[in-house]
């Protein structure tokens, strides 16, 4: 296997490209805790294949997360990746597993990565099942997934463009900064004050690193999270998983929705 990381990506395309017969896709899509219900709103499959079977891709062993990826046709007749094999940092894998969906999306042709998670607030009005739009983030891991040095500007890391599009669809949708810790364990209540005074609403494991390797392929990021908990110290109850995975699911059909409705609305735009 190749240790140069786009090189792999371009691996990736190929097979994708072969198994699909789909040239190019107009968009990406990572969908999060809380998230994977929009995927049958988005347009038929032309393909599934399992993440195993793709160059660089693995099944991730995460509870609430899928192994898969998708090809699917908008009603439009624009293509959409569906990246169900999300790879976290915690998994110890290193960082370019981590970009490695986005940059196969990049090699694809995709102009637009929409990223979402499940993950924790610091805001106390936000509750389970609030969907937030990411506005900026604090990257908390230490790691970056660029190599070398590429001085890649993330003043607008989160698209003006495209969160104006999803407040167009829900005028109500709140919007925030997203912490990303490295996991797997979830934040001590001091960590998530140290998160809360450096000025992240959101807490999570996900999402930042994603954005990174986005913006380096030149690709444009809307990023929305969904409130599953409160984080530590914001709430008298201890955090767990089943606890996210019970939120997602009770806010499923709502975020599928708003999700697909956003997708529509970018061709419009």
């Amino acid at each position: 296997m190749t240790s140069d990381p786009y090189e792999l990506a371009s691996k990736a395309a190929d097979h994708i490209r072969r198994e699909t017969q789909v040239d190019t896709i107009d968009l990406a899509l990572v969908l999060g805790s809380g998230w994977r219900d929009a995927e049958d709103l988005l347009g038929d499959a032309i393909v599934q294949l399992t993440a195993d079977s793709v160059p660089g891709f693995s099944t991730s062993g995460v509870a609430g997360h899928g192994g898969t990826l998708t090809v699917r046709r908008l009603a439009d007749g624009r293509h959409a990746l569906i990246l169900g094999a999300r790879t976290h940092l915690y998994e110890g894998r290193g960082v370019d597993p981590v970009a490695h969906g986005v940059r196969t999306a990049a090699k694809l042709g995709a102009s637009v990565l929409i990223l979402t998670n499940g993950c924790g607030s610091t805001v106390t009005d936000w509750t389970p099942g609030t969907a937030v739009l990411i506005k900026d983030h604090l990257n908390l891991t230490a790691v970056s997934p660029i190599r070398g040095a590429n001085f890649v500007d993330l003043t607008d890391a989160y698209s003006p463009r495209l969160r104006e599009l999803a407040k167009s669809i829900d005028p109500n949708l709140p919007e925030g900064v997203y912490a990303q810790f490295p996991g797997p364990h979830y934040e001590t209540p001091a960590e998530v004050q140290m998160a809360r005074l450096l000025g992240a609403d959101l807490v999570g494991m996900s999402t930042a690193l994603e954005t990174i390797a986005a913006r380096e392929a030149g690709l444009e990021v809307l990023g929305i999270s969904l409130v599953t908990n409160q984080a530590a110290g914001f709430s008298a109850a201890p955090l767990s998983h089943t606890e996210v995975l019970q939120a997602g699911a009770d806010a499923s059909a709502r975020l599928a929705k708003l999700l697909s409705d956003i997708v529509n609305g970018m061709k419009e735009s």
